[in-house]
């Protein structure tokens, strides 16, 4: 067991040190220094083996942040909230008015609950606790050869980090490399411009950390640039670590004094002020300003019950006439008691920790438990391409030199392997190779790279900027070929590396040495570097291929011709070679060069506009990321469930088209769709952007592709989304990508590629980046909505059941004109012991039904309160009620003889009160089997209890199969069943506890009423399943599934657009 960061104490700890102190402080070391003492690895990281091994040496790197899940806490909350206080009070009026019995049975109610509500509250913040550091920020590390992306808490002194713009740093680093490369730490020196650091210098040891510029600091946010460092201290010894005190520092739950500009302040400020906190703190233990939206919302309703059930009670209480009979009080007390959903809250709680625990296993981490509830609701989802919907493993295909030819490589096995694959040369372009293959059908023949390379400048220029624009490190190791950086990038690398033109070759063989770096940018969509040799200093460019002509003015169009001016009849050219690269599927770049003037000195400042401009054009590299294999699926999954995919990527129109077809997005044939609207559908950022609002509210659809999105884009979209009424989930990963994630009602950052800012701004997160994960958490939230709509359900209707029955059955009255109960208030506490908390607990474990993902989304504005579970809970309340007066009245009257008593047959057992009794408990049986019942006929709550599972060919058995797939509930049920019968055999018990007597021939009644109720139940249900079957038929109509997803696309076909369309299609036309 490694030890806690948090256990360190840090007396003896110098600023500067390292976990493990070094010969000095890691800022007055070189990093080669700092490398051998601490025994890392600048090219392959340490081995897993070292790395668990430093883990235990060293503890977690996180900060001692507190105790954790405080037992005492919960137990106090067990306690001290509003349905306890409600049961503590019934329990001290019960031994007020002498009434013992039912005084200790409520004590032992409230115990019951406190102890089982500890446990499972218990057990759920420990749920949480896990989960929060699930959630936590991760970083890049290199292990065994390759670069992982591991939790935070799990990086280790010695551990080779590599940082980019939006990463949070995850411990105190000593750098290897930076590149253009700023940090924001205003958090440690209260330093507010981030600050640039030089991973070259070296600092004396009494060095302030605000001036230690070669050491990254834990818990700082990366602004620009990127870096490569060696991890020196972790925890504790971070100097965050240092300060940890001061940043844990709690809010007061005191509500400030509005005061003047001069400090002062009038009376009624103070009042004010007072006031405010006193109601925060009764909101607060009301539950009604803390929590979920639907915790609060269901901690309103407990309010409003126990309103309801103080109503009741009084009504108890006139029927008879205010009499002061203690029996009369009690029974109004328990009366009142029943309509208390005392586990509600609690319920919900387990229900949401071990809804978000399963999650993880479908690879999805719940940062903000409010996107539960949001999940279920989602309509539409707007998904990036790269890594989400395709594998994120990019291979280059084709490499287009204007003047030269096309470059193909073959089929290859490993992605990162240069040796893997055939290369082959025509020198025919693009738009003439698609020709080509189409008429002959013949394959290119392989060629050697040296063979290619010979006598071959025009190659040379292209191969640099391929290699040296390029971030990416590939190379070769004892267990083969590895790669790490960017996916496009290292596909880049693995291409050049194919003819020897590898980056770190040309760096440490070739005399290249990089001067400056502008790193890629959503605005701009290039990437830029500076290298020098000899006296020669080079500008590489790569990126859009729009973006990258409109910088150029020169290209090499002829070999052996110098270069020539960049016409438009040229650009034309170049994009129509790039139309036919990426109309199969390929994301496609561009390469353009320059030579800077010799007497800029290596001090001066670039500006990016003046270095990214005059360039020439040096050719097109066509790379291939196929989809994933389940993103297809996926996409048809959605659909199914009335959820519109809509892909933002910054790729081609082209290529955003291909991939959109193959996985479904768009329709598979456009023959039966006009061609404005099916340019419609497909738009470029720049088109969209164009639009005004109103133009986008007047298109008939929202565009399902936008290709070239830049982050303002992917706002405007979820802007656009929302006017339409639409519940948008949408995916990220960049730090750009925050504002969207933000807006978005549920935003879903990627835990693999996915900076540490887009995390903090999502509200999940995808730990496998993965398209079909998101429809796992779409399910998950489905899932999680019915359960939590069938515990509502099933909790109300029994309370609807016990309050009509108890009131109506005041009509019972004795020969001295008092009510006789048809329920003892013992009675009533065990019902609303033994059937709501456990079964309500199980059916929150439900499984998901059959056809969960084949529902349209739910509506949020409704939320768990729709017409249906509120109609459903009236007509199982009022039915559960009906046969359970009917039960009491047909032993009482139609088998007995109907004496009622002359008065005593509230309180004690006698001859005469032998059929009330019997009655009673006939009646008891009855409710408790009822609401047990009902728990498992809410398992499903439109299909029939034996028939849960439409597809199976046990007709008649498949109901004992379904009761125990669930086995919390069958045994909450089973114990529920087993636990009547001592309360109605033992003596003692039955008669004076309970006040009611043991049963026999009345089972046959018993038995009749649960026929009759699953009868009745079984009716309405089949009742609703007719009624939505035909809403269906009138909504959905026939016709395939993708007719029916795209019907709103063929609707709007059209040969001669509407003055409304031409309109709303005005910046496609222009462009």
């Amino acid at each position: 067991m490694g030890k806690k960061s948090g256990d360190s104490v840090n007396d003896n700890h110098v600023s500067g040190q390292a976990n493990k102190p070094l010969s000095a402080p890691a800022h007055a070391l070189s990093y080669d220094t700092v490398t051998t003492e601490i025994g890392a690895n600048k090219e392959d990281g340490l081995t897993t083996t070292e790395a668990k091994s430093r883990l235990e040496e060293f503890g977690r790197n996180e900060l001692d942040n507190g105790p954790g899940v405080q037992p005492v806490k919960i137990l106090i909350r067990q306690v001290a909230n509003a349905m306890m206080l409600v049961l503590i009070l019934a329990m001290a009026v019960s031994f007020a008015i002498a009434s013992y019995i039912e005084g200790g049975v409520i004590t032992a109610v409230i115990i019951l609950n406190i102890v089982v509500g500890f446990f499972q509250e218990f057990n759920a913040e420990k749920t949480m606790d896990s989960l929060r550091s699930l959630s936590s920020p991760t970083a890049s590390a290199v292990r065994d050869g390759k670069t992982e992306v591991i939790p935070t808490a799990e990086i280790v002194p010695g551990d080779m980090v590599e940082l980019k713009t939006g990463d949070t740093v995850p411990a105190d680093i000593r750098l290897l490399e930076a590149i253009n490369f700023e940090a924001d730490e205003a958090l440690l020196t209260g330093e507010s411009l981030p600050v640039q650091k030089d991973a070259e210098a070296t600092f004396d040891a009494e060095t302030g950390p605000g001036d230690r510029l070669n050491v990254a600091f834990s818990s700082s946010t990366i602004t620009k640039g990127r870096a490569r460092g060696i991890v020196f201290a972790t925890g504790m010894k971070t100097e965050i670590g240092s300060i940890a005190a001061a940043l844990r520092a709690t809010g007061s739950k005191t509500r400030p004094v509005k005061r003047k500009p001069d400090g002062s302040a009038k009376p009624h400020r103070y009042a004010q002020a007072w006031g405010l906190t006193a109601g925060d703190f009764i909101g607060t233990f009301l539950g009604v300003n803390v929590g979920t939206p639907l915790q609060r919302k269901l901690s309103k309703l407990a309010i409003l019950l126990f309103g309801i059930a103080v109503v009741c009670a009084i009504i108890v209480l006139a029927v008879n006439d205010f009499s002061s009979n203690k029996d009369v009080i009690i029974y109004a007390v328990a009366t009142g008691l029943s309509m208390i959903p005392a586990s509600l809250v609690v319920v919900l709680t387990i229900t949401m920790a071990a809804g978000t625990k399963r999650m993880v296993h479908r690879h999805v981490i719940v940062r903000r438990l409010d996107s539960l509830e949001a999940l279920g609701g989602v309509t539409d989802i707007c998904s990036d391409k790269t890594g989400t919907l395709t594998q994120g493993k990019m291979v280059a295909k084709r490499a287009w030199i204007p003047a030269k030819g096309s470059y193909s490589v073959g089929t290859s096995n490993n992605p990162f392997d240069p040796t893997s694959g055939s290369l082959s040369f025509n020198p025919s372009p693009p738009t003439k190779i698609q020709v080509q293959s189409e008429t002959t059908g013949k394959e290119e023949s392989s060629t050697a790279f040296q063979e290619l390379m010979e006598d071959n400048p025009l190659l040379e220029h292209y191969l640099n900027v391929a290699s040296l624009a390029n971030l990416a490190h590939v190379h070769k190791s004892g267990e083969g070929w590895m790669a790490r950086g960017d996916p496009t990038e290292i596909a880049i690398q693995v291409f050049v590396s194919r003819f020897n033109w590898n980056r770190e070759r040309l760096t440490k063989e070739e005399g290249w040495a990089q001067v400056a770096e502008f790193p890629f940018d959503s605005d701009v969509k290039k990437m830029s570097v500076i290298f020098s040799r000899a006296d020669k200093r080079m500008v590489f460019t790569k990126g859009a291929v729009e973006r990258v002509i409109g910088s150029c003015h020169l290209v090499r169009w002829e070999e052996n011709s110098e270069p020539i001016e960049m016409t438009e009849e040229i650009r034309n050219c170049i994009l129509e070679n790039m139309e036919a690269l990426a109309a199969h599927g390929l994301r496609v770049l561009a390469f353009a060069s320059k030579e800077l003037d010799r007497q800029t000195s290596s001090q001066v400042e670039y500006a990016r506009e003046d270095i990214e401009k005059d360039l020439t054009f040096q050719g097109l590299i066509g790379l291939y990321d196929p989809p994933r294999v389940e993103s297809a699926g996926a996409v048809k999954q959605c659909h199914q469930a009335g959820i519109s995919v809509h892909m933002l990527t910054g790729d081609h129109p082209a290529t955003a088209r291909a991939i959109a077809a193959q996985v479904g997005i768009v329709p598979s044939s456009s023959k039966a769709i006009a061609k404005d609207v099916a340019d419609a559908m497909v738009m470029t950022a720049s088109q969209f952007d164009k639009l005004s609002d109103d133009d986008i509210d007047r298109l008939p659809v929202l565009p399902l592709v936008i290709a070239r999105c830049s982050p303002n884009t992917k706002v405007r979209m979820i802007e656009a989304l929302h006017r339409r009424q639409c519940f948008a989930a949408m995916t990220g990963d960049g730090v750009n990508d925050s504002p969207s994630l933000k807006r978005a009602d549920v935003g879903i950052a990627m835990g693999l590629a996915g900076s540490d800012v887009a995390k903090d701004a999502s509200d999940i997160v995808l730990t496998d980046d993965n398209f079909a994960s998101i429809l796992n958490a779409v399910e998950e939230g489905r899932r999680m909505f019915d359960n939590i709509q069938k515990f509502v359900l099933h909790l109300l209707a029994e309370n609807i059941a016990q309050a009509c029955t108890l009131l109506i059955g005041l009509i019972f009255k004795d020969s001295s004109g008092l009510s006789v109960f048809p329920l003892a208030p013992v009675e009533i506490l065990w019902v609303i012991m033994i059937t709501s908390g456990m079964p309500d607990m199980g059916l929150g474990f439900e499984v998901a039904a059959p056809d969960i993902m084949a529902r349209p989304p739910q509506s949020l504005k409704k939320g768990v309160f729709t017409i249906e579970v509120m109609v459903d809970m009236l007509v199982y309340g009022f039915w559960m009620a009906a046969l359970c007066l009917a039960s009491f009245a047909v032993v009482l009257f139609w088998f007995g003889d109907g004496n009622l008593g002359s008065g005593g047959c509230n309180s004690s057992y006698s001859e005469e009160c032998d059929t009330v009794f019997r009655a009673r408990a006939t009646t008891f049986v009855c409710l408790t089997w009822f609401a047990l019942f009902l728990a498992w006929e809410m398992v499903n709550m439109r299909r029939s209890f034996f028939r849960m599972q439409p597809k199976s060919k046990k007709y008649f058995t498949q109901w004992m199969h379904d009761v125990w797939h669930n086995p919390f509930l069958f045994w909450a049920i089973i114990a529920g069943f087993v636990t009547i019968f001592p309360t109605l055999y033992i003596p003692v018990i039955n008669r004076v506890v309970f006040k009611h007597e043991g049963i026999t021939w009345e089972w046959g009644v018993v038995l009749i009423e649960a026929v009759l109720f699953f009868g009745g139940v079984e009716l309405w249900k089949w009742a609703k399943r007719v009624y939505f079957r035909r809403q269906a038929k009138k909504l959905v109509g026939g016709g395939d599934l993708e007719s029916k997803v795209f019907e709103k696309y063929m609707s709007s076909t059209t040969s001669n657009p509407s003055s409304e369309e031409k309109l709303s299609l005005e910046p496609k036309e222009k462009s």
